[in-house]
């Protein structure tokens, strides 16, 4: 019973490492929508592939999408100023990023605070099953978020 047991654990803990990696192997699972949580502020992201192969984020739910007159809040924030009447809830996060075999992460693009203003370097994997890491970064100094997978 006991070699039993061993057996079993050691089968367990042996496979959790190639089962982890199965999310940053396959490219295409990035694909689907995220719930994030910035600062306390929630929203919904929807990553699909473009026709060149490459992943786009954008946002399509915001929990607070009007300001105090109750108007549809804009990217007003946006460096792009031919982007500033955007609504909020349609803001284009990531553009162009690519998946990256040989290091098993997505990255070669720039992710979009609309909070700030701002676009940095981003680098995504999955640390698991459900969740994206996302770190953003200028000259490697930045700041790691994670979106859970809700679909």
């Amino acid at each position: 019973m006991k070699n039993i047991i061993i057996t079993l654990i050691c089968a367990v803990a042996f496979s959790m490492p190639a089962i982890s990696q199965n999310y940053n192997d396959n490219a295409d699972y990035i694909i689907g929508e995220y719930l994030t949580d910035r600062g306390g502020s929630k929203s919904k992201v929807r990553i699909t592939k473009a026709g060149d192969g490459t992943y786009t984020a954008q946002m399509f739910w915001v929990e607070n999408p009007y300001d105090k007159d109750g108007k549809k809040r804009k990217d007003v924030k946006n460096p792009d100023k031919s982007l500033r009447n955007t609504d909020i809830d349609k803001v284009i996060l990531v553009k162009g990023l690519k998946y990256d075999k040989k290091e098993k992460e997505w990255n070669g693009a720039k992710i979009y605070d609309p909070s700030k203003g701002i676009r940095v370097n981003v680098e995504a994997e999955f640390v698991d099953e459900k969740r994206l890491k996302l770190f953003g970064n200028i000259w490697g100094i930045g700041t790691t978020i994670y979106w859970q997978k809700i679909k």
